[in-house]
């Protein structure tokens, strides 16, 4: 039998903190599978691409992960499609998943995750460019944490940025340099081909999470920022060939460091108040595992989802 996990079902199973841990720990220890991830992306003869991400592993999880996504900017959401959670020993699928919500759970929680490590200490001020789903991730996954003094936030819809805003007791500005201007932290969630903010733009000190560097054409700050900041993503290889490094520009041809790096403690991370940081992840099919591993298990618990025979 297969479990059938829909949008509503995985927000009662999924739990920020237990989240937060299970990307924490897959970060430390996801290098240790032999079978690296792939991630294939296609063009369409629509206004859209095709992006699959094959096979989420981690040491430990007798389980992997397919997710195959539609991704069209247009459309709300953007993002459609499922994750197939195959058992280890045989291959059964034992659960398909909304991927729209393991995607922005996972992207908006590892983006906490590598915002805490970097950002500076005693920040007050956060900033939020583009008021989706991955950017409330992202402010949930914080709230663990220290809270910020004042929100900013900046969307292409301003009824977006308003709400967004109200929900969270911030106040909507009217650019993205006015944002950056006003943070100490900046958090960018966009679709934009073209940078948002240049190394002008920002201040010696500020950190800024890029989530919109995670296919070839996307782009949210400038080569000028990325080669003067302490540059962290999660996969070397890929942040050169899809993400905040594919994009011509910037003279540099490598990231600074991993976020495994950072929590292996490998690498030091800010190593100075001043010191401009980014964290720009491309998001890795492994993260798909650690998510849908723990709300399969947590639905099975609770009897949730719907079970059915797509072999009957």
């Amino acid at each position: 039998m297969t479990r059938v996990l829909t949008r509503s079902d995985l927000e009662a199973v999924l739990d920020p903190a237990a989240c937060l841990r299970a990307l924490r720990d897959g970060f430390r220890t996801a290098g240790e599978v032999s079978v690296p991830g792939r991630r294939v992306r296609t063009g369409l003869p629509f206004p859209g691409t095709a992006t699959a991400l094959i096979p989420g592993l981690l040491p430990g999880v007798d389980a992997y992960t397919v997710k195959v996504n539609a991704k069209f900017p247009g459309a709300r959401p953007a993002l459609r499609g499922v994750i197939c959670l195959h058992a280890g020993a045989d291959g059964e699928l034992l659960a398909l998943l909304d991927s729209a919500t393991v995607t922005a759970w996972r992207t908006g929680l590892a983006a906490a995750l590598g915002t805490r490590l970097l950002a500076p200490a005693g920040y007050e001020v956060l900033g939020v460019i583009g008021a989706g789903a991955q950017a409330e991730l992202t402010l949930r996954g914080l709230a663990g944490g220290r809270r910020f003094r004042d929100l900013v936030v900046h969307d292409t819809d301003p009824a977006r940025a308003a709400g967004f805003a109200a929900r969270h007791g911030g106040r909507a500005l009217g650019s993205a340099r006015a944002v950056a201007g006003a943070a100490d932290v900046v958090l960018l969630a966009t679709w934009s081909r073209t940078p948002l903010l240049a190394l002008a733009d920002t201040s010696p000190g500020q950190h800024l999470t890029s989530l919109g560097t995670d296919e070839p054409g996307k782009r949210e700050l400038a080569a000028d920022l990325l080669d003067a900041a302490l540059l962290v993503v999660d996969d070397r290889e890929l942040a050169a060939t899809a993400g905040a490094l594919a994009a011509p520009g910037p003279t540099r041809t490598a990231a600074d460091a991993t976020l495994t790096d950072i929590l292996r403690g490998t690498h030091p991370g800010r190593t100075s108040a001043r010191q401009r940081t980014v964290y720009a992840p491309v998001g890795l099919p492994w993260q798909d595992l650690a998510l849908a591993w723990h709300a399969f298990r947590e639905a099975e618990r609770r009897g949730l989802g719907t079970t059915v025979d797509l072999l009957g």
